[in-house]
């Protein structure tokens, strides 16, 4: 069984893209080399061949799970967001209370996380402690450096 996954319009928009590009760029590529490698001779001792054919397994698993991701995926209607509580799609200043230093951070989707961003995926530990806190709130989340209490400033969207 599938897990569902929340995504905004940009992000639902970026998978169909990458999706359409594998299938429509990446496939026909793919297959054009293996084409090739046939074409050069005896499949059994042809490297090129074996490459291409791993790639192609590599790039079918690929785009099965892009298909799965975006089957399985419902689009959050950014207006019904509650900011009093954080949840998906929240925006949240929070303060490590042990070094002071101030993060902000969004609170998506696994498929839309992205740290460069400052876009964090619901599953990490630090947004499941967050989620359903408010601001205020003082909340000790276990991190692989140990345990960090951190202390909610902002909720936002």
């Amino acid at each position: 069984m599938s897990k569902i996954s929340y995504l905004t319009k940009e992000g639902l928009h970026s998978l169909q893209k990458e999706l359409n590009y594998l299938q429509s760029v990446e496939r026909p590529s793919i297959s054009k080399q293996i084409a090739e490698a046939r074409d050069k001779g005896d499949l059994s001792e042809n490297a090129e061949y074996s490459a291409a054919k791993e790639a192609q397994g590599l790039l079918e698993m690929k785009i099965s799970k892009l298909q799965d991701t975006l089957i399985n995926s419902r689009l959050i209607d950014m207006s019904k967001i509650d900011i009093t509580k954080i949840q998906i799609l929240s925006k949240v200043k929070i303060k490590n209370k042990k070094n002071n230093i101030v993060m902000t951070y969004t609170i998506v989707s696994e498929a839309e996380a992205n740290l460069k961003q400052k876009k964090i995926s619901i599953n990490t530990p630090i947004a499941k402690g967050l989620i359903g806190k408010n601001v205020g709130d003082i909340v000790n989340i276990k991190v692989p450096s140990g345990i960090v209490p951190f202390e909610i400033i902002e909720i936002s969207i």
